[in-house]
């Protein structure tokens, strides 16, 4: 019989987005990644900077839609694929062969070449996330929200058919037809910040972030819970209240799963 040790032990992926491998936010990485280990949590870093990931979301992302699955047949039919195909197929030669050999396809034959295209970095992202019980994300605040690459790393990874779908009313722009396909335990968010708690308080910055990146952007998809950290202005602190937030990052990592 396993013990209640082993029970709580997790396979936790960090995302991890800031350009200074030198920063405090560094930092806070080793100190959290360092108490999941102690915890027996099985855990694996995704440093989005250092793999250089793309975060645009581009005409290729588009891909993740056609989607048999979740996707309803007359608006997938109502896409025009066999015309997209050939347009997206490179030239003049391999637009030609295309055309000839969707001649006689039916819909989920071309469904299935479309779906060919998606993103290899995405696809290798998601199977990392789906092999995952446990979410981590550490990074700086910039303008009230994640880094660029790491927004993006959400908008392309989190995508269609992978992270959520869409009811048909969700299809016709009702936010209630957002359905969710994520099952993880758990997600945690640490951000540093420039401005103080105060601030971040008072001003309502804290509640618009809670929106955007907790609600809408993990539980929405699935995520059971969601817990966000804020290490407040962290340029501006003395020593020893950073090091009480390096302390309590260990102890977010140790006391992960509980």
């Amino acid at each position: 019989m396993m013990s209640s040790v082993e029970d709580d032990r997790m396979r936790v992926l960090t995302v991890y987005a800031h350009p200074n491998p030198n920063s405090f936010c560094h930092a806070v990485l080793e100190q959290f990644t360092a108490g999941l280990k102690h915890a027996g949590h099985t855990s694996e870093v995704i440093d989005l900077y250092a793999i250089k990931f793309d975060p645009v979301f581009s005409t290729r992302d588009f891909v993740q839609f056609v989607d048999e699955r979740y996707t309803p047949k007359d608006l997938l039919e109502g896409m025009n694929l066999k015309q997209f195909v050939p347009v997206s197929s490179g030239g003049p030669l391999r637009r030609f062969i295309a055309s000839r050999w969707l001649r006689h396809k039916d819909l989920s034959a071309v469904v299935r070449l479309i779906r060919k295209g998606m993103p290899r970095d995405v696809l290798a992202q998601q199977e990392k996330v789906a092999q995952a019980e446990g979410l981590a994300f550490i990074a700086p605040v910039f303008w009230l929200g994640f880094p660029a690459i790491l927004k993006g790393w959400i908008e392309r990874v989190f995508g269609y058919g992978f992270a959520y779908y869409l009811t048909r009313e969700g299809w016709r722009g009702e936010l209630g037809g957002r359905a969710p396909l994520l099952h993880h335990e758990k997600a945690l968010v640490i951000n540093t910040t420039f401005f103080s708690e105060g601030d971040y308080k008072q001003a309502g910055l804290k509640e618009a972030m809670t929106t955007v990146i907790d609600d809408f952007g993990l539980r929405y998809p699935g995520v059971k819970e969601v817990e966000h950290v804020y290490f407040y202005a962290v340029d501006g602190v003395d020593e020893d209240t950073r090091q009480s937030y390096l302390e309590r990052a260990y102890r977010l990592g140790k006391g992960f799963a509980r």
